[in-house]
């Protein structure tokens, strides 16, 4: 096995790298920029929407997980969000099938709701969110993760490969971003909404994308991750009827995150184990 992480020097990659070393697994890194100190036996710099830097980066490789993209609408033209991403993901994925790879994962995004970045407010359709939730998009950066999703599915078909797209929520350290949101979210509950307070852990991410490599089942998947908590204090119950009025809903115990999870467990045995204390 050799794996290629594209982005590999952003969070989550770095996270990638960190977990295929410990398990003893060659690495090829493609990074957009020299990025020192990576746990990458091979290093490959280049652009991810250029064919020939990829199929460069895919030499001797087996898995492939794809990182590399534009994170946010927020500080980039969206025609650059847009364009970047999808192209980027397209050609990853399209020269790995022409190369004979057999496995990829993704990271789609919990944003492809449409309520993260959204123009105007919008209600979620119900709880738990789950992979069949209608979109609502109206930024570049959703509409570029469904782009790559739709892309994984056509990449499947048309090579075979087995492809994993996991939209994952919002991601950090406990030291960094997630002590940041969960601050924020005691005294301002109302600005992790739109996200439903969800999170997962740089090493839980990791996990989760290696993880897809080996999917229960072979194929084409959508699958969520999240921590089983939230990142808020208050309860879920008080947290949906406060913010999510009216919105159809089970009854969420304590502190439950209203994403189902249970696909994750069952195609990828995966539980987040690195879940963030929250203190009221």
């Amino acid at each position: 096995m050799r794996a290629l992480v594209t982005g590999a020097a952003g969070l989550v990659g770095s996270a990638v790298l960190t977990l295929l070393a410990d398990r003893g697994v060659p690495v090829t890194a493609l990074v957009l920029e020299e990025a020192p100190g990576l746990l990458a036996d091979r290093v490959v710099v280049g652009d991810a929407c250029s064919a020939p830097v990829v199929d460069e980066a895919l030499r001797d490789v087996t898995d492939v997980i794809h990182l590399a993209a534009i994170p946010t609408p927020l500080h980039d033209p969206g025609e650059k969000v847009f364009g970047h991403n999808t192209l980027a993901t397209f050609t990853v994925l399209d020269r790995a099938g022409r190369a004979g790879v057999e496995r990829a994962a993704i990271a789609s995004s919990y944003a492809i709701c449409g309520l993260p970045f959204a123009r105007a407010p919008l209600r979620m359709p119900y709880f738990p969110i789950d992979a069949e939730i209608p979109l609502q998009i109206t930024d570049p950066y959703a509409l570029s993760k469904q782009v790559d999703e739709a892309t994984s599915l056509m990449i499947h078909r048309q090579y075979g490969m087995s492809v994993v797209a996991l939209r994952l929520p919002f991601v950090g350290t406990a030291e960094g971003r997630l002590a940041e949101a969960a601050a924020r979210f005691t005294h301002s509950p109302q600005t992790g909404a739109a996200d439903v307070w969800s999170y997962l852990d740089d090493r839980d991410a990791a996990r989760a994308l290696v993880a897809g490599l080996r999917p229960a089942v072979a194929g084409h998947h959508v699958v969520y991750v999240a921590a089983p908590s939230t990142l808020a204090p208050q309860p879920t119950e008080w947290l949906l009827e406060t913010f999510h009025p009216g919105v159809p809903r089970p009854r969420f115990a304590g502190r439950s995150v209203p994403i189902d999870l249970t696909p994750a467990l069952d195609l990828l045995d995966f539980t987040a184990k690195f879940l963030y204390e929250v203190r009221a």
